[in-house]
């Protein structure tokens, strides 16, 4: 940027240069060319010359003027600058502060996360581990029970495993048999329930475990999924078989003591839920012939309510056992309080025996003693013996009669 002085210099230059050219062009106006005044030939002046000098002469004033300007102009405004730069760098410093120490805190609560988030990954990484392997073994596991179900006997042992397992949960283990009890049937075989519940009333629930799963368990290893639905419906079919069969067995019949139906229990939850699914009817045709089919949490339930029946008869027996108890104590507090009674008027009359005796002495013998003071006889004064003012207490409660049990009373406490 060119400042003031330095245009007015440029602006003189350029007038004097007008001007010089003007004097020129007016000399060489006025004399011929060649001659001077005094006739003489005259000099000629080069003015292109002359203006090309002043101009080059201007312009490289006008350059350096220029340069210095530029210079100086610059210089300031890089001054201005940094000191536009420090005011800013001032003033904007105050206002990050609070953001920079915000960025701290962020800082370090972004470095504690990042220590959490690894603790924490690695221990997500150890339990998927942990599960993984649990993973792995249950379905090791679930293999080798799947394989061992496929055996007749090992079913029956596992759903046996399963009737305990639910008869200790519910409590009944005490009134549960699991000794297999053998009766003739009406066609001269033998037939052997797997459990008997023993009921309050001296009856018993008849519960049999055995439970057709061959085409269950082959439907778990099924290719498709049409031959899934094709086993799926053989286990119903074969469900539906066993309940047919267990209900021709009749057992109330053969146990008179046991209600009009048989339990036909069912292992696992999922074998009876597919049955019905395929076989919607199969419960309701079932309670028809008197077999209620339960899983393991009806049987539960069945086995908790039978429970609740044997606390209630326990309770009335141990009320009649309190009461027996109560009526032996009150015979015994009976025997005691007469006892009691007796020694409160034996001792009634020992206080007056006493108060006689000491009456007596007072009336007869400290007369006699005195005068032999009168006599003379030394000796210290006779101690006064003094009768007794307390009289025993006497029991007056109404039950014992006025101290003794009146007749009956125990008998009508037991009654």
């Amino acid at each position: 940027m060119v400042d003031i002085p330095t245009l007015i210099l440029i602006i003189l230059g350029l007038a004097i240069l007008g001007l010089l050219a003007v004097i020129v062009q007016r000399q060489a106006g006025s004399t011929p060319t060649g001659t001077s005044d005094m006739g003489a030939p005259a000099a000629t002046i080069d003015h292109s010359v002359l203006v090309a000098a002043v101009r080059e002469a201007v312009d490289a004033q006008v350059r350096k003027t220029t340069s210095e300007t530029l210079a100086d102009t610059s210089r300031q405004a890089g001054e201005m600058l940094e000191q536009r730069g420090q005011l800013i760098a001032e003033q904007t410093k105050g206002l990050l502060d609070p953001f920079a120490a915000q960025l701290t805190q962020l800082k370090d609560a972004v470095g504690q996360m990042t220590t959490t988030f690894e603790g924490d990954k690695a221990t997500v990484k150890e339990m998927a581990e942990q599960l993984t392997g649990r993973i792995n073994t249950l379905n090791a596991t679930a293999s080798q029970l799947a394989g061992a179900l496929k055996s007749p006997a090992a079913r029956g042992a596992w759903g046996e495993n399963q009737l305990r397992n639910i008869i200790e949960l519910s409590g009944m283990a005490p009134y549960c048999d699991f000794a297999e009890q053998s009766v003739a049937s009406g066609e001269g075989g033998r037939q052997r329930p797997d459990l008997t519940v023993n009921l309050p009333n001296g009856a018993f629930i008849v519960v049999d475990s055995k439970v057709p799963l061959s085409a269950y368990l082959e439907m778990q290893d099924a290719a498709n999924e049409a031959e899934r639905q094709r086993l799926l419906v053989e286990h119903g079919k074969a469900m539906r078989a066993h309940v047919k069969a267990l209900a021709e067995k009749r057992y109330w019949e053969q146990f008179p003591e046991s209600p009009d139906f048989v339990v036909m229990f069912v292992p696992g939850e999922s074998f009876l839920a597919d049955a019905l699914r395929v076989d919607a009817s199969l419960a309701e045709d079932a309670m028809r012939s008197r077999v209620v089919v339960t899983s393991p949490m009806s049987l539960m339930a069945l086995l908790l309510t039978v429970a609740r029946g044997w606390q209630t008869r326990q309770i009335a027996e141990n009320a009649t056992k309190v009461q027996s108890e109560a009526a032996e104590l009150y015979r015994r507090i009976d025997t005691v309080l007469e006892s009691m009674a007796k020694t409160g008027r034996g001792l009634t009359t020992a206080t007056d025996a006493y108060n006689k005796m000491i009456g007596s002495v007072e009336a007869r013998l400290l007369p006699s003693m005195r005068r032999f003071r009168e006599f003379g006889v030394p000796g210290d004064d006779l101690v006064d013996v003094p009768q007794l003012e307390h009289s025993v207490r006497e029991i007056g409660a109404e039950e014992l009669g006025g101290g003794e049990l009146g007749p009956g009373a125990a008998g009508e406490l037991e009654a």
